[in-house]
């Protein structure tokens, strides 16, 4: 079992020292395009968590999954319906709250894994872990942040990524496609146009959100082209981040 919130108390008690990683899914409510659910970025952390505490468990290191995070800072879709956008100071102080909760029960080895792009929502992750990445002690946590959108990762997640045109597009209806098929409209995906907006560049010159950019339906990139294959594929490019990024941190785990 690797869903924390499926455990029973006791179990959570058995589970809980401080050699477990716990992985805490980041995502947001906010509209991805007209195919792809609210909850778009949950179901992407909540894959990368789960499929890389499967990764550990092939290395007999025990990692569980936490309840993701729901919400976050979502000004980019402004002007569609559905966005549910926290303060950057409630965003770093629920962070900080599940870190400290987890710290108070013996839990040391904690790691973020995020599906939300906005940059000043990664810039409230980042801090909140920077404030954490001093190596753990006998009554502190460590966080490590597994960042797709530095350099060294965002290279393994394809084209569409790379280029920061990747909103529902086909990067984010892949995983969507693997991880919840179910919940993408497939009627509306498979009509949708390729829209390149050329958002890093747009951002960088000062836009705020999506509309501004153009993407006047919440998506850019190429959603028609995803594929559940794909989707597969970056799941597991995103794990590997957290793998990597947590064997980097926490060396000792590897026996």
């Amino acid at each position: 079992m690797t869903d924390l919130a499926k455990l029973t108390w006791p179990e959570a008690r058995a589970r809980f020292d401080d050699r477990l990683i716990a992985i805490l899914p980041i995502g947001a409510t906010e509209p991805h395009g007209p195919h792809l659910p609210l909850d778009t970025d949950v179901t992407i952390a909540h894959a990368q968590a789960t499929r890389a505490a499967e990764l550990f468990g092939e290395r007999n290191i025990d990692a569980i999954v936490l309840p993701p995070v729901a919400y976050g800072l979502t000004h980019f879709t402004d002007g569609f319906e559905g966005r549910i956008s926290l303060r950057p100071g409630t965003l770093w102080a629920l962070l900080e709250d599940v870190i400290e909760s987890l710290e108070e029960q013996g839990v040391r080895r904690i790691v973020f894994a995020n599906a939300h792009l906005e940059p000043a929502h990664i810039q409230v992750i980042r801090g909140v872990a920077g404030d954490f990445a001093e190596p753990f002690t006998k009554h502190k946590a460590q966080v490590v942040f597994a960042d797709n959108t530095r350099r060294r990762f965002a290279g393994t997640l394809g084209d569409e990524f790379q280029s920061g045109d990747c909103h529902a597009g086909q990067y984010e209806s892949s995983i969507v496609l693997a991880a919840d098929r179910d919940a993408v409209r497939e009627d509306e995906r498979a009509k949708l146009p390729p829209k390149a907006i050329e958002l890093i560049e747009k951002m960088h010159a000062g836009v705020k959100s999506f509309l501004q950019a153009g993407a006047t339906e919440a998506y850019c990139g190429d959603p028609a082209a995803a594929s559940a294959e794909e989707g597969r594929e970056r799941i597991d490019a995103l794990a590997d981040m957290i793998l990597v990024s947590a064997l980097e941190a926490w060396p000792d785990l590897v026996r």
